[in-house]
């Protein structure tokens, strides 16, 4: 019948949204900051290489995939992938991780050099007074650590991109002058980590304003990229805010694995990005890499994690169930998708999925039935159904077969 959204779906995400950011770009973090959770396991070499191409497929143009520095171990791997970027010509901007030391930053050197490909570097240091503490920083040697870093990089041929840790719990005219050191030395991307989760979106609209209107300015040759983590649950909605007040380039991981409680999940960024219509990319390859993370890394993936999780799409539910079930009916699986979902099924190439359970009713077992072959014939039906009420789970499928088989 081809429906559409705006015949039966009324909008309210529309009324006074700002207009779709100038640019939105990714950057899969996956590959090094989502290593840094305790839970997770560094993956094999091939298993990242899948990563890379699960990339490419779904249209992610950055990935930082590693810190060179940290060992030689994780330097030949980093190279590894590097080499597998220019050899199989995949779609993908790669850069890595490093202090501002030089020394870090010459691994980076070594591995574009041996990949022959432009690496960017992207060379952190921490910014907020708490973190200066701690360390006991002088922010003239913060300074004078970014120029050396910032100037080698150049030197030997890297872009740069700079990033200041804890940037959202940092004062601005702090900010100021380390990043109009960095910019001054040569570095073109502007990186803002929150680093410990602090912010919520409307602190994330308000420094990345900041840093438009104070730091980028009306420099077009400039980026502003949004670094996030989960610790109060907001990244998601903190890198859309970023982007709304400007930002560039969001980073984040596949399952949202990372220090602490994790980062910005990638996975949600790439389903709200083009449900808000910021992106055009074809994500019926995103649940296969969540399923790849997941097996490879140790990653969690809880039943109820949104989009890829066990039931996202799936209901027992008697009242879902037979709106779903009327909708097929009309012929259309756009109404099937969206009835009881607020992102559909086909987006990821996942389906409804409908079981039997003790809050089933008729048109649970009807569809279960009939998507099987099998004739509802009612007194099936109700036998089925008064022993689902009788559970205190969904039905197994074997357990509907035996009492198919009984009756």
């Amino acid at each position: 019948m081809g429906f559409t959204n705006e015949e039966f779906i009324y909008d309210w995400n529309a009324g006074e949204a700002p207009p779709a950011p100038r640019r939105v770009e990714l950057c899969d973090e996956t590959l090094r900051d989502g290593m840094q959770s305790p839970s997770i396991t560094d993956p094999p070499l091939d298993v990242k290489i899948q990563a890379l191409h699960y990339m490419a497929r779904l249209g992610i143009p950055h990935a930082n995939i590693g810190m060179p520095c940290t060992s030689p171990k994780i330097q030949e791997a980093t190279a590894e992938l590097a080499k597998t970027i220019a050899r199989e010509k995949l779609p993908i901007h790669p850069n890595c991780a490093a202090r501002t030391v030089p020394g870090d930053v010459q691994a980076i050197v070594d591995v574009s050099q041996a990949a022959g490909i432009p690496v960017m570097a992207s060379v952190f240091i921490g910014s907020s007074p708490i973190r200066r503490l701690a360390e006991g920083w002088d922010l003239d040697r913060m300074l004078q650590s970014t120029e050396e870093a910032v100037t080698f990089a150049v030197k030997h041929g890297l872009s740069v991109m700079y990033v200041t840790e804890d940037t959202t719990r940092a004062q601005p005219e702090v900010l100021k002058k380390l990043y109009q050191t960095a910019i001054d030395c040569g570095a073109t991307r502007l990186c803002i980590a929150d680093t410990v989760g602090h912010v919520t979106p409307h602190g994330a609209r308000a420094i990345v304003k900041f840093f438009r209107e104070e730091i980028v300015r009306d420099r077009d040759d400039l980026r502003i990229d949004w670094h996030g983590h989960n610790d109060r649950g907001l990244a998601v909605a903190n890198a859309l805010a970023a982007l709304e007040a400007g930002a560039d380039c969001v980073h984040g991981t596949i399952l949202g694995i990372g220090e602490r409680v994790g980062n910005t999940s990638l996975d949600q960024m790439l389903v709200n990005l083009v449900l808000l219509g910021w992106l055009d990319q074809d994500l019926s390859a995103l649940t296969e890499y969540c399923e790849l993370i997941h097996e490879h890394c140790d990653a969690p993936l809880p039943f109820n994690y949104p989009v890829v999780g066990r039931d996202a799409f799936r209901t027992s539910t008697g009242v879902h169930a037979a709106a779903i079930v009327k909708a097929k009916q009309k012929g259309d699986d756009f109404l099937a998708n969206r009835v009881y979902s607020g992102v559909p099924a086909e987006l990821v190439g996942r389906e409804q999925e409908i079981e039997i359970g003790p809050m089933s009713g008729k048109w649970n077992v009807i569809y279960w039935l009939t998507q099987r072959g099998r004739e509802p014939r009612p007194e099936l039906v109700d036998k089925i159904l008064e022993h689902a009420k009788n559970a205190d789970r969904v039905l197994e499928e074997r357990e509907i077969y035996e009492i198919i088989q009984q009756s």
